[in-house]
């Protein structure tokens, strides 16, 4: 049974919230609180295996909320809020903080057709329930790293990450470790709708060093420059004579597909790619590592250690196509190691 703490300061949100939880026989409702303090004390009391924490309440807010969560009593959190502009922001800083993910909460302060998103909320509670949200070191790399190939050897001209849930602290993390100074482009697959890959390349602008944007159609791969796959569409790669460039696709599938990039980059680079999974549920960017580590690429998993749900790096390991499973603070280091 999982153990659900509810905390909404709309007494609507939290009945709704509450019955349509209770629909699901492996989900138990333990409590419900209306600001963040109380929400505090009960996960204390409590101990629920996940909060589903809004961020607008009075007394303590979810963001304060969910900083003592993490600090004090660490549980898997998902945050419910609005897609307005300021709500973007403050659910990525919460991600950033800590939260498992998050789950769109319909217009209006009320939210009427909360029902809307059911299967959404009870499928994120399942998968919060697993997360690993134990309080990990992750201190960012200080060092300036030098590749470890020998001269003469051939260089990786592109490095592909991809990340779902858990993803958006452990890009920056990775990033924050790469020098300006790097070889090969960038490009970052972050499963993300598409209100938001625009704040999330704006945020890892803001706290890494390198060339950091969303990437658009036809925008050049160059050495030291980060793209991050927008929300909306399939993000392939495609030769253009001497050059390389991003081709987006609207996709049919709502979040972007980290094999799809992955696939298309070997068509394109071959054996010249050094390949990056880190966190995420599921088995998506799997079979892209194995198309890479085919045609001679280099391939990296984060460790189940740190992995917020060690979903797709498994899968990878399951194929046989990692070269490298190490801890999230090591995997830029390891990637100018490559290099």
């Amino acid at each position: 049974m999982i153990k659900v703490l509810v905390v909404d300061d709309s007494s609507f949100m939290r009945k709704s919230l509450s019955y349509m939880l209770k629909t699901d026989p492996t989900i138990e409702v333990v409590d419900t609180a209306d600001n963040g303090a109380e929400a505090l004390q009960k996960v204390k009391e409590l101990h629920p295996d996940v909060v589903l924490l809004d961020i607008a309440m009075p007394m303590m807010d979810g963001l304060t909320a969910l900083t003592r969560i993490m600090a004090e009593c660490p549980t898997p959190v998902l945050i419910l809020s609005g897609v307005d502009k300021k709500d973007v922001s403050v659910v990525l800083k919460s991600l950033r903080l800590g939260a498992v993910d998050y789950i769109h909460k319909p217009a209006g302060s009320i939210s009427y057709d909360i029902d809307e998103i059911r299967d959404d909320i009870i499928t994120k509670v399942h998968l919060a329930s697993i997360a690993n949200v134990s309080m990990i070191d992750l201190c960012l790399p200080e060092e300036s790293y030098v590749t470890g190939k020998t001269p003469g050897a051939a260089r990786k001209r592109i490095v592909l990450i991809g990340a779902s849930t858990g993803g958006p602290k452990a890009t920056a993390t990775v990033i924050s470790g790469i020098p300006q100074t790097i070889s090969a482009g960038i490009v970052i697959i972050q499963h993300m709708s598409k209100e938001f890959t625009p704040y999330f390349s704006e945020q890892l602008k803001l706290e890494c060093p390198l060339n950091i944007s969303e990437a658009e159609d036809n925008d050049l791969i160059e050495p030291g420059r980060v793209l991050v796959a927008p929300g909306g569409f399939q993000t392939g790669i495609e030769k253009d004579g001497m050059v390389k460039r991003i081709r987006l696709s609207n996709g049919a599938e709502k979040l972007q597909s980290i094999d799809y990039t992955m696939k298309s980059a070997v068509r394109v680079y071959g054996g010249d790619i050094i390949g990056v999974l880190l966190t995420g549920m599921g088995s998506d960017g799997a079979r892209g590592l194995k198309a890479i580590k085919d045609a001679g690429g280099s391939t990296i998993v984060e460790d189940e250690s740190s992995c917020v749900v060690f979903g797709m790096p498994k899968a990878a390991i399951d194929l046989g196509c990692v070269d490298t499973v190490v801890p999230l603070p090591d995997i830029a280091k390891t990637i100018m190691r490559m290099m």
